[in-house]
């Protein structure tokens, strides 16, 4: 059965791509038009610009990488060894998902980094008590900057990294995907391992 899907679904899903592939800079509203199979007239009626679209792309993809860690962060039921198992889980399966969303988000906010920071701050503000909370009861010997900083930095570089990891030969195409599943198992032992 074929999706049936709206016009703006489609320019959305089109301006995803191009944004993706090319970054804000060089994307051209036109590109993005004759992808979804409109025309201009039409991605301005639902968005008005390209500026817009962009922040409508970029929120969308920003939701996807926070709603993979912030419901869990914020949740004080969850213990921190916990969440960090969790957090790898989701991350990796996420990202397996969608490979270029760690790039994209990367290379998109050291350019936007106002919008970035106004999309993020809710999460932090909701997640970032219940952590530390959580890190001075465990005594764990780590800020909560080095917690989120390792532990997903541990996560995307594979991702972030895939093409010399792969061109080096240390990985090969076809293990990536078990490569970073491994790797998604021992990270929470690895970052639990420094913090005692």
């Amino acid at each position: 059965m074929k999706e049936s899907i709206s016009t703006e679904e489609k320019i959305i899903r089109a301006a995803d791509k191009i944004f993706t592939q090319k970054g804000y800079a060089a994307t051209r509203t036109r590109e993005i038009a004759e992808e979804a199979g409109t025309n201009l007239a039409l991605l301005n009626y639902y968005f008005g610009s390209k500026e817009k679209l962009f922040k409508n792309v970029v929120r969308e993809k920003l939701k996807m990488l926070l709603s993979a860690m912030g419901p869990i962060a914020s949740d004080e039921a969850i213990p921190i060894d916990e969440k960090i198992r969790m957090i790898s889980e989701n991350y990796t399966r996420l990202l397996l998902e969608n490979e270029d969303l760690p790039l994209f988000i990367l290379n998109e906010w050291s350019v936007n980094k106002k919008l970035f920071a106004d999309l993020i701050r809710e999460t932090r503000q909701h997640a970032e008590p219940v952590i530390e909370k959580q890190l001075r009861e465990s005594n764990m010997a780590i800020t909560l900057e080095d917690l989120i900083v390792n532990t997903l930095g541990m996560i995307m570089f594979p991702f972030i990294a895939k093409p010399m990891i792969l061109s080096s030969g240390l990985v090969q195409e076809d293990q990536f995907a078990m490569f970073v599943e491994k790797r998604k198992e021992m990270i929470p032992e690895w970052i639990i391992s420094i913090t005692k």
